[in-house]
């Protein structure tokens, strides 16, 4: 039986409260991340504190290495909490946590604080992901995971932009006190209109509220396309290589994100920039990445994944290299917003990747492995950012030392081995978008 054009407009526009919903999230998520690198030229000048750039780089890793944990956890609770309760438990944590850490009374608790913030961050980006995968139709999941991660980077946009504003009047803290605001702004959204996955609701055996939402929505449930379990199927020869690449790749990728988003102010402060200067770099590279995300996605659904994820990570080699040039300021601009495109827009190409390579029984746990891994990278980009700036090499280094981990992520999505699936999906995806 075929829906009628009324069923199809309301599962849709229902549709989009969770791509909405997600994307707000999103929002806060990134914006609760970046802050702290918009911040970093303040915390290092604050006479209180007596930071050094590692020192900094080092809590800039807490917030990170509490999101591993707290991601870890995620994977525990879902199948027993729901994904709709974990939203709801990640966007109460982090918030009050973000408070609280405006109120900071050292640099050691300020420390403490970070990394509990990101417990709550933890269960953020995996919880959103599948909702919204879920709750995306067939032809759209590509660009509405793309559509949805941009919102990361809007908020980098938004921290800069009210860095820039704030902190020279007000100081540092005023920012962690606006990241309590998705409790009044998010959490009653979610609460009203954020519904729980179809596939949890049946793995608990609630098959009639299960049933009512795939009709509601217009969800059709993947069956398992494979006897062997997923991790056989990832560690397996056939795939054990991509795998391991695929991992150093989100590595790489989540190394440069995060590495860049803490360090780029006070990068650019050391290149001699003024301290609103060095915040619009920051606000350009982040607006670069969410134009980037979305362009770089319908590319790759035309494309293919492996050679326009080689080409982003070859284009933020070459931007962060040429930023050491002392290019003119329209060139400046334009390379760190090619730098954005390169970072984050790059990472939603790998986990697209990664999506179109594997069997649909084994897409999550090969996502898993690969966030996972890059949380890793994630944890050492603030680290190596700080090793940089405080190694004593010439201020040309603070660039080479970002070049790197992308050239050498370029090298490993080039190597990756284009599996049986990947071939087949790629030349529909070129007419029809139907990336997971």
């Amino acid at each position: 039986m075929t829906s009628s054009p009324a069923a199809t407009t309301t599962r849709s526009r229902t549709g989009l409260w969770v791509v909405a919903i997600c994307f707000v999230t999103i929002v806060f998520d990134g914006y609760d991340l970046i802050v702290y690198g918009a911040v970093v030229p303040s915390l290092l000048k604050n006479p209180d504190w007596h930071l050094t750039p590692g020192q900094a780089g080092a809590i800039g890793s807490y917030a990170l290495t509490g999101m591993v944990i707290g991601t870890l956890c995620v994977g525990a609770l879902t199948d027993i909490l729901g994904r709709r309760r974990i939203m709801f438990a990640s966007i109460t944590w982090f918030s009050l946590a973000m408070g609280a850490t405006a109120l900071a009374p050292n640099a050691e608790v300020f420390g403490i604080l970070r990394f509990v913030t990101g417990l709550g961050l933890g269960g953020v980006v995996p919880t959103a992901i599948a909702l919204t995968v879920e709750y995306a139709p067939p032809h759209r999941r590509n660009f509405n995971n793309a559509l949805m991660f941009s919102g990361f980077s809007l908020g980098g946009v938004l921290a800069a932009v009210l860095a820039i504003n704030l902190v020279p009047v007000h100081g540092f803290r005023i920012m962690f006190a606006i990241g309590m605001a998705p409790l009044v702004l998010v959490l009653p959204l979610a609460w009203r209109f954020l519904p729980e996955s179809v596939s949890f609701l049946q793995a608990r055996g609630r098959y009639d509220e299960a049933a009512a939402l795939a009709a509601k929505y217009g969800v059709q449930p993947e069956p398992a396309d494979q006897k062997r379990t997923p991790l056989a199927v990832l560690f397996g020869r056939k795939h054990l290589v991509a795998t391991i690449l695929f991992g150093l790749a989100s590595f790489f990728g989540l190394l440069l994100v995060y590495g860049l988003n803490t360090w780029l102010p006070q990068i650019m402060r050391q290149s001699g920039y003024p301290l609103g200067s060095s915040l619009r770099f920051l606000l350009v590279m982040n607006v670069g990445a969410v134009v980037g995300a979305l362009v770089a996605s319908a590319l790759a659904d035309r494309l293919g994944s492996k050679v326009v994820t080689t080409v982003a990570f070859a284009l933020a080699a070459v931007s962060i290299y040429a930023l050491s040039t002392d290019p003119a300021a329209f060139a400046l601009y334009l390379l760190i917003a090619i730098a954005g495109v390169g970072t984050v827009g790059t990472q939603i190409l790998i986990n697209g990747y990664v999506a179109t390579h594997y069997p649909a029984g084994s897409r999550a746990t090969a996502l898993g492995w690969s966030l996972g891994v890059g949380r890793l990278g994630a944890i050492v980009g603030p680290l190596f950012g700080g090793w940089v700036l405080d190694s004593g090499l010439s201020l040309d280094w603070n660039f080479y030392g970002f070049a790197v981990p992308a050239v050498l992520g370029a090298l490993v999505i080039a190597a990756v081995p284009r599996g049986d699936r990947e071939r087949r999906a790629e030349p529909a995806l070129g007419t029809t978008p139907q990336t997971a």
